[in-house]
């Protein structure tokens, strides 16, 4: 029998916090080079950081997972 996959995997604490200071650091990397020199695309990782921090939903941690059968 198949083993089944939950999709929506919640992320913990520790995991929240990590993807927040990743973000901050990214946000002050940004801010530093100019928010007019960087490209948009780079953008678009704090926004994804963010909205797994808040909603404890880690689409990347959930692939993995689902990849590498844990």
């Amino acid at each position: 029998m198949a083993k089944q996959y939950q999709l929506f995997v919640k992320s913990g604490n520790a995991i929240r916090m990590f993807l927040i200071n990743s973000v901050l650091f990214l946000i002050a990397g940004i801010g530093l080079t100019d928010f007019d020199q960087v490209h948009w695309f780079l953008y678009t990782i704090p926004v994804i950081y963010t909205l797994s921090a808040l909603f404890g939903i880690c689409p990347g941690i959930n692939l993995w997972r689902m990849i590498l059968k844990e």
